[in-house]
């Protein structure tokens, strides 16, 4: 479900995973996240597209150089290993079980995270496009 800003603009009224589309370890993530959350709470967007440039701005984020998993939930904004967290605990069990990593400082935490991010398309590959979701699952991705 989604309702409108007073310019028109769509809000979602669930979480949005904001991904980089041309990342092969991105777009793996959102392969392994969407059948873990059946209900369908989670909606998707790209970094790229129109929607997740949308999302970044009214959150006060860089739609140009943004190198991050985000998360907007509601009015709250998570990114980097915050993000993955957050995700986490809205996945439920067994995968909450990775909120105990709250305990290593956010620093520490977001470092590990940017190094993996830093070498993820020479580590994992990059596509030439956004990654196209399936007739069944497309409804759970903004535009």
């Amino acid at each position: 479900m989604r309702s409108e800003t007073d310019d028109g603009a769509e809000v979602p009224e669930t979480p949005v995973v904001l991904f980089d589309g041309v990342c092969n370890l991105c777009n793996g993530v959102v392969r392994f996240l969407l059948p873990r959350d059946p209900a369908g709470r989670l909606r998707f967007a790209s970094l790229q597209s129109d929607a997740g440039r949308r999302l970044l701005e009214r959150h006060g984020l860089p739609t140009e150089g943004f190198d991050s998993i985000a998360l907007v939930d509601g009015d709250r904004v998570y990114t980097k290993s915050g993000a993955v967290l957050r995700i986490a605990s809205l996945l439920g069990w067994p995968y909450r079980v990775a909120t105990v990593a709250r305990v290593i400082p956010t620093g520490v935490r977001d470092r590990a995270y940017d190094v993996v991010a830093e070498h993820r398309y020479e580590w994992f590959g990059q596509r030439d496009q956004c990654m196209i979701p399936d007739e069944d699952v497309s409804d759970r991705f903004l535009e």
